[in-house]
């Protein structure tokens, strides 16, 4: 086939291919995820081949039965064109900057104004988690935060001062989670309580539910999967129906992944996958707490990662692991070349790192462990856990080969900064 294909017909072909299935079996995968029956057989192989060539795309009935069948969401694999407006446009729409802001922040009133533009801002900060520098990030994270919360002490309205509250617990789960990127683990689980007693003094059960999301990703980066289990339920019972549960059954799957428990990973992976289709589709992708589709594919890639330990290197689970890697990059990195996900590529590039050790090809595997740890924006406990799989499987492999000393070098010097 040409390889000016669709990337969602590429997608199709490499999502069938990794699980072994010819098209017959591709098509009987289809007719077990339909509500309804579907047509027969040799019409729906003229649909599969059509749509794996890019001839026609999947009509608004087969793009989520497709997505579905692959256990993954509909705009995973057919992205809706989301807005991404720059801070500009963001402060002209608040109609004032951010000196204007404070100015009337130190004033006696507090207008709904006043209340639209600090939305903004927290809304333009969240958006920054991927790209600015850790410290920047918390020295404005903190600012704003410190501003808001001095407001509560003045005279105002009810609905004011609930809009306060949320808007203070947004900022400190942001800042929690950075204070965790950078190993500065009491901080980080301080403001993450701060973030929960805000969330249930406000109503906001979104924000309670994602200070659950932040126990969970605390607790498995530290090897405490049960503790994972724990926050889920718990943020499962605040708000069942948001995207923070979504992401708390995607640390389920992590957990049971690294439990060994493979029929609680598919469970947890397709109770997160349907919850999401049903969502709406996130307006500003940066957002650091949207749970965009994509990131649904890096979940995934974990789970089956940790799944082809001591398998076959051809084994279903390894090869979508590749394959679930290889999606991630490519979404996280635009037409210029410029990455938009960096810290999820890195993840995605040890899990091909781990793919080539399987496959026997250590200097491919360490190519991709040293690109993995040279972004400038990084989440440490998380990429430190991801890379000590690869180290842990290049020793495994290839014992003390010097070709990869120097890679596991950079790998304990990793591992100190994380704790």
């Amino acid at each position: 086939m040409d390889d000016d294909r669709p990337v969602w017909a590429k997608r199709i072909t490499a999502e069938r291919e990794a699980r072994k299935w010819n098209k017959p079996q591709f098509i009987e995968a289809l007719r077990a995820h339909s509500d309804t029956p579907l047509p027969g057989k040799a019409s729906l192989l003229r649909r599969v081949h059509s749509w794996e060539s890019g001839e026609s795309r999947p009509d608004d009935f087969y793009r989520p039965l497709i997505a579905k069948t692959f256990g993954t969401v509909t705009a995973a694999i057919w992205p809706v064109a989301g807005s991404r407006e720059s801070d500009a446009e963001l402060v002209a729409g608040a109609g004032m900057d951010t000196l204007e802001i404070l100015t009337r922040l130190r004033s006696s009133s507090v207008d709904a104004a006043v209340i639209e533009g600090l939305r903004i801002t927290v809304n333009r900060l969240c958006s920054e988690y991927p790209h600015m520098p850790a410290e920047q990030l918390l020295l404005e994270g903190r600012a704003w935060l410190r501003r808001i919360t001095t407001m509560l002490d003045r005279h105002l309205s009810l609905a004011h001062h609930r809009e306060l509250l949320s808007l203070a617990g947004w900022l400190a789960a942001l800042v929690g989670c950075v204070e965790y990127d950078a190993t500065n683990r009491p901080a980080a689980e301080a403001t993450r309580q701060a973030a929960l007693s805000l969330g249930e003094d406000s109503g906001d059960t979104e924000i309670i539910g994602w200070a659950q999301e932040m126990r969970a990703w605390f607790s498995i980066t530290r090897g405490d999967y049960r503790g994972v289990l724990a926050a889920a339920e718990a943020g499962h019972a605040a708000a069942p129906h948001s995207r923070a549960a979504v992401q708390l059954y995607a640390q389920m799957a992590k957990a049971w992944a690294r439990i060994g428990d493979r029929r609680q990973v598919e469970v947890a992976l397709d109770q997160g996958r349907a919850l999401l289709e049903q969502l709406p589709y996130p307006d500003n992708l940066d957002h650091h707490f949207a749970v965009d589709p994509a990131k649904w594919d890096f979940y995934s890639m974990d789970c089956y990662r940790i799944l082809g330990h001591g398998q076959d290197a051809a084994s279903t689970e390894n090869k979508l692991a590749e394959s679930y890697a290889q999606n991630v990059i490519q979404t996280g990195t635009d037409a210029a070349g410029v990455e938009r996900s960096p810290m999820r590529n890195a993840e995605a590039r040890v899990t091909l790192g781990v793919i080539a050790v399987r496959e026997g090809e250590l200097e491919k595997a360490v190519e991709f462990g040293e690109r993995a740890l040279q972004g400038q924006r990084q989440s440490l406990p998380s990429l430190a856990m991801v890379s000590r799989e690869l180290g842990t499987a290049i020793t495994e492999h290839y014992g003390s080969d010097s070709s990869a000393s120097e890679y596991l070098h950079h790998l304990r010097q990793l591992q100190s900064s994380a704790r």
